[in-house]
């Protein structure tokens, strides 16, 4: 699949899925992934059920809006916990399955939102 609309010039652009990842560009591509609104890192993600902060440290700082949290083929909820540890933080969380969540990605971008997100595997 590609997704080529209005993608904001700057940070990274998720452009597709190959695979069981997704595309960055024309030679990317990452199984996991953490965004930010600079920067594209390669993750190994935790199971869900024990995600928690510290796992998502690296797109906290700065705080976003909130974190998009893709789970994988399936939609599965955070922990309670994660949840309260955020929104402690004043940090929104929104989960949702994989391809969505990387959809969103880019239209909230485009919409000049402050987010992270945290993208497990598009066959977890």
């Amino acid at each position: 699949m590609r997704m080529e609309r209005g993608q904001p010039s700057e940070g990274p652009a998720i452009r597709g899925f190959s695979g069981t990842g997704y595309r960055l560009d024309d030679v990317t591509v990452a199984p996991a992934l953490l965004l930010t609104m600079t920067q594209a890192l390669d993750w190994t993600p935790p199971p869900i059920a024990t995600l928690t902060t510290e796992s998502l440290e690296p797109v906290l700082t700065p705080a976003p809006e909130f974190v998009l949290i893709g789970t994988g083929t399936h939609l599965v909820r955070p922990p309670l916990s994660l949840v309260r540890a955020l929104e402690a933080r004043n940090i929104g969380l929104e989960a949702m399955d994989s391809r969505a969540a990387a959809r969103a990605w880019g239209v909230l971008r485009e919409e000049g939102r402050v987010i992270a997100a945290a993208l497990y595997p598009l066959d977890a």
